[in-house]
């Protein structure tokens, strides 16, 4: 990527994350109006244009997000690296695949099958991080050397996950190596009292980064059209079983549950949104850890692992049977948790992996809609996934693979 002989950070001048010199600060470019990213139906809104990208001179152009403001780029970035793997989802899907140098939590690789996509094993690239005493490996982000960092700015030493990292040492990246652009948006952490942006919010911030505005619509067509087909098909809402989500976290061979809400913000929880899956557990409960008795008396007449989907096996494949042993079996065995309706009637379910862009999202709304409803979807295979019979599938594959290839 040129930058017209600009230092990595005279890219970033007149960037408003850049306020009083540090990129802690929130980005102005919506003045604090949450309705200036826009987004698609399944989200609750409605897709519109805006104003947040203009063009500032023939040969080059600007892409916004919060917090790292309004970037000049002289030409389409041509490498990349993430931390969290939606954002190489995002990337994927705007065709962007040969740029990818690597990420720190990527998304297991069996998700990309589908899609005709070689994801590497997580194995097989640069750890970003050393979380067993190393910390943030500043060595690798010079080694790698992208054009472009896509990660919230704030990530890094926001999370406190690296006592030694401080906002400096992000700056330095920002300087030396790259500029980031993203949004930690998978979930609200305490560091992000700023814009959070839906799936498709963040997403259509990267197809301005990349200048991939139409697969971006096309992707966006897909997915209002799985939106439509499934509202269409749900059951009233006196019809839908009690859900319970609980933290892939959870212990039940020791009687330890994390409760979750299915309507938090953030692309985590997307599909469970998406389905209108309202939380089985109180207020009280969500986000607290409770015993196989407080959990008896919700008795979720469905219960769902968070995260499940891509925990258990390896990076090749999901494990059914390991999915068992590890969260069902320990609940039968159990002379409480054997008396939980989701027990007894077969009903414990591996829950969507919290990474997720836009094509893992289409593959788990799917397989949500399957669990919860398959007397209407068909019944969810779990020694399959991700393979699903045609006649159950809510969306063409071969139509998502020709908008990644770019014949739109």
């Amino acid at each position: 990527m040129e930058r017209s002989q600009q230092t990595r950070r005279d890219v970033l001048t007149g960037s408003s994350a850049l306020i009083a010199g540090g990129l802690l600060a929130g980005c102005t470019e919506s003045s604090g109006n949450e309705n200036t990213t826009t987004d698609t139906a399944m989200d609750g809104q409605t897709i519109t244009g805006d104003d947040e990208t203009a063009t500032t001179t023939p040969s080059s152009y600007e892409a916004c997000i919060e917090p790292a403001g309004c970037l000049t780029f002289e030409s389409v970035p041509e490498s990349w690296l993430v931390y969290n793997g939606a954002w190489a989802d995002m990337a994927f899907a705007l065709g962007q695949r040969d740029g990818f140098l690597a990420a720190g939590n990527m998304i297991p690789s069996f998700f990309f099958d589908p899609f005709d996509l070689d994801a590497p094993a997580p194995e097989s690239f640069p750890a970003l991080a050393n979380w067993d005493g190393g910390g943030w490996s500043k060595e690798v982000f010079y080694e790698l050397d992208p054009d472009v960092i896509l990660m919230d700015p704030n990530y890094m030493h926001g999370t406190g996950w690296d006592d030694d990292w401080e906002q400096a040492d992000t700056e330095e990246i920002s300087e030396n190596v790259a500029p980031f652009f993203g949004n930690n948006c998978r979930r609200r952490r305490e560091f992000h009292d700023y814009k959070l942006y839906s799936l498709y919010g963040a997403f259509e911030r990267l197809a301005d980064l990349f200048q991939e505005r139409e697969r971006y619509g096309a992707i966006v067509e897909v997915h209002e059209s799985v939106r439509t087909d499934i509202q269409s098909r749900l059951p009233a809402e006196s019809e839908r079983p009690t859900v319970g989500l609980i933290n892939g976290g959870s212990d039940p061979a020791n009687g330890v549950f994390y409760p979750l809400n299915t309507q938090d913000e953030g692309y985590e929880m997307k599909p469970y949104r998406d389905l209108d899956v309202a939380s089985a557990f109180p207020d009280s409960m969500e986000g607290g850890e409770i015993d196989y008795e407080k959990l008896l008396e919700v008795d979720p007449e469905i219960l769902v692992v968070h995260w499940g989907i891509g925990t258990t096996g390896d990076t090749d494949s999901f494990s059914a049977s390991a999915f068992r042993e590890q969260y069902v079996t320990p609940m039968a065995d159990d002379p409480v948790g054997s008396q939980l309706t989701a027990v007894q009637n077969g009903n414990v379910y591996p829950g969507a992996y919290g990474e997720q862009g836009p094509l893992v999202n289409l593959l788990q709304t799917e397989m949500k809609a399957q669990q919860l409803y398959p007397d209407e979807f068909g019944v969810f295979d779990p020694e399959q996934f991700p393979s699903v019979p045609a006649q159950n599938r809510l969306f063409d594959r071969r139509r998502v693979i020709d908008i990644i290839d770019g014949n739109l």
